[in-house]
């Protein structure tokens, strides 16, 4: 987005809000970083696949219900349903997924201000900011605008020439879908009123979405809508199974008609009252205003702050909240969209800190799944409970450790630590061999959940169950190959899988090659270390690691930035004889991986993950290993940082990060101080964050 399209969004909204100051967090969010799904031509296999973020532009608020953003495709591993590589737009719909792949969910309810199929447009008549887009559609003539609120979204369409102003809706879309004709799915629509209207849309997994069906995901949206003004003509077309309505309103030149539509997944919801387009839009963007208050930074570029803004805006967006609920005493608000294998290594260690009730909801939310029957064991991704998931391990027993040891209370530990171990039973590391059969990555996932039931059960005096899993997450040791040096996939006869080389993506490893899936032994560093002879060949195994890392940090065999299994690797020089290259290295990532505009994101967004790494690492302190307790320190991109802690679960106060001397390429720390002591370690506790109080990072220039 060009800086005189932010200065004019900037501007409207001091006016239209009140006189907020620009300088405040939420005026530099820019919502197009990220926004491709993929590009035109020079990406091949899996760089291809996970080039860039794959965001969306569009209106939404922190963790809501509704994210109206423009679509300008339908189908393919297009999750986000809009690429800024793109000059058409087909419509705007209520529902997307934030930086996923796997061929995306949701695009329901789309609505198009003409009876062309898709309209061209330009990026200097388009903008975005924190619950706001704007759009002007070429070809149908049309100024297109968007806004939201928690359970709601609205639309205003000014019309450029006078007549007949259309509105088209189209009930059956659904990206990620198999086909545009659904033949399992049903939908209806029925006016209420001269200006009101409500329906429902029934997806069926047959019909694709995620996966393209392989997902299983089913789900019913329900709708009730107003309209500013009452329509000519409403035609409804497809019957039951391929819904499209068509309304008119008599318009002059400049004149708009704005639809204002709240939904759900359960009831009906309630008629919106009004169709206020700049009330919603105002509180929309205090909303976000608000979320990102309890974290103030200083320092930094103009560019690190939009960054910075826009990498919390894009962790704050799932998992979303999708109604209350009730678990074994507990009341929780219900959410769904989570992405565990990707978001339990930045994203919910983020959200301890910054927002504790979303962790404790999503516990909750995941727990009742199983505890439902939706579910025999805890998901991996999860939408609506969908039965089969995706990617590998158990990460959702990764964010029970973490949140309890953190005092994350208000969900029922030890229902957690029996679905925990029924899992871990079911799905984990085979008990017998010690290892999962034919896939290094699924064992050193599940080793690590099995040390992260162990801390449960050690947190609630489970001494037995403690030193079963303990046992358990020593499962990685079986993967080390003497032979090659490294770890290695065993086969269901206790044999190798062939070898074909480190570097050789496969080999029974989930979007990565050995050498990066290799490291993951977050529990037990130090007897990793011990596997590979000691420290110094630890240290020079790991420089050798991050050597071959392109400047740009695009897809390569290396330190992979782009993907998740790499995330918390910088951080292991904390345990080798230079514990300063994880300083040089987050520095080095958050310069060159993380820009301002659509390319701005090196690899998919991943609800949320790849921007929370960036938060969190530029604020310098990341975990190594969630459910340790333990904060590993770097050198911070912003002076200073400052976090309110949430009275309800900590302490209320401020914990503050000062680092007045960093600038540009100094990664190096000197020392380190908190609350006037000096530290002789590079990591904090989290009982020292959750205190409050100030932690000095000194930086070498």
């Amino acid at each position: 987005m060009k800086m005189n399209k932010i200065a004019s969004v900037v501007c409207t909204m001091l006016v239209l809000c009140g006189g907020v100051c620009a300088s405040e967090m939420v005026d530099c969010i820019d919502p197009f970083i990220g926004a491709v799904t993929y590009p035109e031509s020079g990406l091949r296999g899996n760089e291809a696949i996970h080039g860039f973020g794959k965001t969306f532009p569009g209106a939404t608020t922190p963790f809501g219900m509704v994210q109206l953003s423009p679509d300008t495709v339908t189908g393919g591993d297009n999750g986000s349903g809009y690429s800024y590589v793109h000059d058409t737009i087909e419509g705007f719909s209520f529902t997307h997924m934030s930086g996923i792949g796997y061929y995306g969910e949701f695009g329901n309810l789309q609505v198009m201000p003409s009876d062309l199929p898709k309209s061209a447009f330009s990026h200097d008549e388009e903008s975005a900011s924190a619950g706001y887009y704007r759009v002007r559609l070429v070809d149908a003539a049309v100024t297109a605008e968007a806004t939201a609120s928690r359970t709601s979204g609205m639309l205003r369409f000014t019309y450029e020439r006078e007549g007949d102003g259309i509105v088209r809706f189209d009930l059956a879309r659904r990206i990620g879908e198999l086909w545009r004709a659904k033949r399992f799915g049903r939908q209806s629509f029925t006016m209420t009123g001269q200006d009101t209207f409500s329906g429902e849309i029934v997806c069926d997994h047959r019909d694709g979405g995620w996966g393209r069906g392989k997902g299983k995901v089913d789900y019913t949206l329900r709708f009730a809508g107003r309209l500013s003004r009452t329509p000519n003509t409403v035609d409804v077309f497809g019957g039951s199974s391929n819904c499209t309505v068509r309304m008119t309103f008599p318009v002059k030149a400049g004149e708009s008609v704005s639809v204002h539509v709240a939904i759900s997944f359960s009831d009906i919801p309630q008629t919106p009252a009004d169709c206020d387009f700049e009330h919603m839009r105002c509180a929309a963007r205090k909303s976000w205003s608000n979320a990102l208050g309890n974290i103030e930074i200083e320092g930094g570029t103009d560019a690190e702050r939009t960054i910075f803004a826009t990498a919390l805006y894009h962790a704050f967006i799932d998992p979303r909240e999708v109604g209350r609920a009730v678990l074994n005493g507990h009341d929780f608000t219900r959410r769904t969209v989570f992405s565990g294998w990707d978001v339990y290594r930045s994203a919910f260690p983020l959200y301890t800190l910054l927002r504790p009730d979303v962790v404790s909801d999503t516990i909750n939310s995941m727990m009742d799944t199983v505890v439902s029957g939706k579910r025999k064991t805890l998901p991996r991704w999860d939408i609506f409970g969908c039965p089969q998931g995706c990617m590998i391990g158990q990460p959702l027993v990764s964010v029970m450790a973490d949140a309890w040891e953190k005092g994350i209370r208000t969900f029922d530990a030890r229902l957690a630590l029996d679905l925990a171990c029924r899992s871990l039973e079911a799905e984990g590391n085979d008990r017998r061999l010690g290892y999962k059969p034919g896939s290094l990555s699924e064992t050193l996932e599940f080793a690590y959940a099995d040390w992260c039931c162990a801390r449960i059960a050690e947190m609630l005096g489970e001494k037995e169950i403690a030193a079963r899993y303990l046992g358990y997450a020593q499962s990685y040791t079986n993967c080390w190959s003497k032979e090659v040096g490294w770890m290695r996939t065993r086969t269901a006869d206790g044999g190798w899988l062939e070898w074909q080389g480190r570097e050789k993506h496969g080999q029974g490893c989930m979007e990565a090659n050995p050498w990066q899936q290799g490291w993951f032994v977050p529990h037990d560093i130090e007897g990793l270390i011990r596997l590979m002879g000691g420290r110094r060949r630890f240290t020079e195994e790991l420089e050798r690691f991050f050597s071959v890392v392109p400047d740009d940090f695009r897809w390569n065999d290396g330190y992979n930035h782009p993907n998740e299994p790499c995330h918390t690797l910088p951080f292991l020089f904390a345990h080798s004889t230079k514990p300063d290259e994880t300083g040089r290295w987050t520095r080095r990532i958050c310069e060159k991986a993380y820009a301002t505009g659509p390319f701005g994101l090196c690899g998919n967004e991943d609800v949320g993950q790849m921007s929370a790494w960036y938060v969190l690492a530029s604020i310098g302190m990341h975990p190594l290993c969630p459910g340790d307790g333990k904060w590993y320190l770097t050198a911070p991109v912003f002076k200073s940082v400052k976090i309110r802690l949430d009275p309800r679960y900590y302490s209320g106060r401020m914990f503050e990060i000062q680092a007045p001397r960093t600038k540009p390429g100094a990664w190096r720390i000197k020392g380190v101080k908190l609350n006037g002591l000096t530290l002789d370690r590079r990591w904090i506790l989290t009982s020292e964050v959750t205190a409050g109080g100030k932690l000095e990072i000194e930086i070498d220039e």
